[in-house]
């Protein structure tokens, strides 16, 4: 190898890294994070749809409870 080659290889070896091996598994784990922030994504979205149709469930059949009058007839 020649004094040149060798002064290049030093020079560029953090974008040789980054377009190799090394780059692809940065790609793998940043795509792994945001894989995980989306299932909490998910996870918060369920909670906060599911409250409103809790809710609005209670509201609407609290009528068809059936009340202490109803019980002691």
């Amino acid at each position: 190898m020649s004094a040149n080659a060798a002064s290049a290889l030093r020079k560029y070896w953090k974008p040789a890294l980054a377009t190799g091996a090394g780059g692809t598994s940065l790609i793998l784990w940043f795509e792994e994070i945001i894989l995980f922030g989306l299932d909490l994504l998910a996870v918060l979205a369920l909670l906060l749809l599911a409250g409103p149709i809790y809710l609005f469930n209670y509201f609407v059949f609290k009528s068809a409870m059936p009340r202490m009058e109803d019980k002691n007839k």
